[in-house]
């Protein structure tokens, strides 16, 4: 398959001064592409162009502090990369490209900025899907011996310095990454981004805003009773840990959402958009022609 067939890459204004580095293609629906961590937007190479051809205008950005879009300020509470100011870039590029209202996917860090979005923003979300994740506060109430042997790059990423001395020491050793898996285009992009030191810092300032004020964020939500009020969709990899360490993310989801469709399994290690496209693909797009339901509980518009 060809590398993003049909899609341009473009620059879009986020907020508060931030640019962000854009694919888009299709036409349909709008469905924004969140990537995880250490990943770039061309992550979903295999995916997007089978939402485009399932009739979808599809948006990939660069999350701010990733790949080549802006790297804001560091301040002393993270607050730039945290997951509530990601959300307003995705809203404030959104907009720019004239969508008012849209679906977002969000794998991994991504995912937070998008169950972000859903919550702050609940007016301009038609659908939420978040693959292999479950929201930080229940990651962190759940946070025993276990989790911390298998998870303990949250923390380490969490603390000053340490974490860019150790990555930039052999950034290619210290991530890994497959080109025969991953896609040589796709590969040579998360290459350049990991090489960059002002990217790596940023990336680990998502860690840092994750442990605090995105932490605080989520526990004020929970604390109010606020829910995602869109249709939304839980996907995780069959050959990841997050349904060992935390059982079925289904049940968590549940006290999240107001309109929980479901999910499951998919057929692959923890980067699914690389490792098993087709799957993912297909239950997107089945989930994304699904309508919102009214308030009566009938199917209304979505």
């Amino acid at each position: 398959m060809a590398f993003f067939p049909g899609f341009a890459e473009t620059w879009q204004e986020g907020a508060d001064g931030v640019r962000l580095r854009v694919r888009v293609g299709g036409e349909g629906p709008p469905v924004v592409l969140l990537h995880g961590h250490p990943r770039t937007h061309t992550t979903w190479h295999r995916v997007a162009p089978l939402l485009a051809a399932a009739g979808h205008t599809v948006v990939c950005p660069d999350l701010r502090g990733y790949g080549q879009s802006s790297k804001p300020p560091t301040t002393e509470d993270h607050e730039p990369c945290s997951k509530r100011a990601m959300a307003r870039d995705v809203v404030a590029m959104m907009q720019g490209l004239g969508h008012e209202r849209f679906a977002v996917v969000g794998h991994d860090r991504g995912s937070y900025v998008a169950l972000r979005t859903a919550l702050d923003h609940p007016g301009a979300v038609t659908h939420l899907a978040v693959l292999d994740c479950i929201p930080i506060i229940e990651h962190l109430d759940r946070a025993d011996a276990r989790f911390a042997a298998a998870w303990w790059h949250w923390f380490f990423y969490a603390q000053p310095e340490k974490p860019e001395l150790a990555i930039l020491a052999d950034p290619g050793a210290w991530y890994g990454g497959d080109p025969a898996v991953m896609g040589e285009e796709n590969h040579a992009d998360f290459r350049r981004a990991i090489a960059d030191p002002a990217t790596v810092h940023a990336m680990l300032e998502d860690y840092r805003a994750g442990l605090g004020v995105d932490r605080v964020a989520d526990e004020a939500d929970r604390a109010a009773g606020r829910r995602v009020g869109c249709p939304t969709l839980v996907l995780w990899s069959a050959r990841d840990d997050l349904e060992e360490l935390h059982g079925d993310p289904l049940r968590i989801w549940a006290d999240w959402t107001g309109d929980l469709r479901g999910g499951g399994r998919i057929d692959s290690g923890h980067h699914m958009a690389e490792e098993a496209p087709e799957e993912l693909a297909a239950a997107l797009v089945t989930f994304l022609a699904t309508a919102r339901r009214g308030g009566d509980g009938s199917q209304g518009p979505a």
